[in-house]
């Protein structure tokens, strides 16, 4: 923000000018959730993305607050910076606007040790398109990030490269786009027996005889859907069960916890 006000005097105005031609946007120009207005949030309705993005903005406005502590008791950071305390030069948009710009430009580094697992690159993210399956990554060479790609590219071709394994809630809150294709994406659907059934017993016992839990996650990843839904089915259509005596064979059987059809779900 300090080097912003200093515009075309500041080392880093060329960096600050491209960031703000993508306005701390990510790929494809997507502005990330955290700028968006509370209408646009609703978007989210139902999703527990929604949530993320609020807490994040409450740890985002938490940082802003403290900024005038820290100017105080560490004003040798801000010398060269002959303006007003953070807060009085900044209002808390401008501050949330650096933050996701800032956010979007930190890169997951590849071979390297997880204490040197992330970097900065001012014109990484913005400049790259991003995808979860490809072989293209950035890694650490000594000191430097760099760029290793898997093919050859022309001229104006964008460069794809790999984001690591992040699902695409954590994309598109740190740098507003999602992966249609990622495997690392996923969706977990709580199914649970009902406490009340007068059969419960019965069925948490056929449950914890396939491995399932009387409350149990399933995660639906991209590409792995029917492995999924033919994993859920069996357990969602014992916790339908009324009839006793069709527990009982259940219990007397040796075969999976409740065989059923896909076109017979009650």
């Amino acid at each position: 923000m300090y080097e912003k006000k200093q515009g075309k005097d500041s080392f880093w105005y060329p960096y600050i000018k491209e960031l703000d031609r993508q306005r701390g946007r990510g790929q494809l120009a997507v502005e990330s959730p955290l700028l968006w207005s509370e209408s646009e949030l609703n978007y989210l309705k139902g999703s527990p993305i929604r949530d993320q993005v609020v807490a994040r903005n409450e740890g985002i406005r938490r940082e802003y607050n403290e900024l005038d502590t820290l100017w105080f008791m560490a004003g040798s950071l801000f010398q060269q910076y002959p303006f007003d305390i953070p807060t009085e030069a900044f209002p808390f948009e401008i501050f949330k606007q650096a933050f996701v710009a800032v956010q979007s430009c930190v890169v997951h580094l590849q071979k390297v040790s997880l204490a040197r697992r992330f970097a900065l690159v001012p014109l990484g993210p913005p400049l790259l398109t991003y995808k979860s399956n490809c072989k293209a990554m950035l890694t650490a060479v000594g000191d430097s990030v760099r760029l290793v790609v898997d093919r050859p590219y022309k001229a104006e071709e964008p460069i794809i490269v790999w984001c690591g394994p992040q699902p695409n809630s954590r994309l598109l809150l740190n740098y507003g786009f999602i992966d249609e294709d990622n495997p690392f994406d996923r969706i977990v659907i709580e199914a649970s027996l009902n406490t009340e059934d007068p059969q419960f017993q019965e069925k948490r016992m056929v449950a914890q005889r396939n491995g399932k839990l009387a409350i149990q996650n399933f995660h639906v990843c991209v590409g792995k859907e029917k492995e999924t839904i033919a994993e859920m089915l069996p357990y969602l259509r014992l916790g339908y069960i009324s009839d006793p005596d069709e527990i009982q064979a259940i219990l007397s059987s040796e075969g999976d916890t409740c065989p059923v059809s896909l076109l017979a779900l009650p």
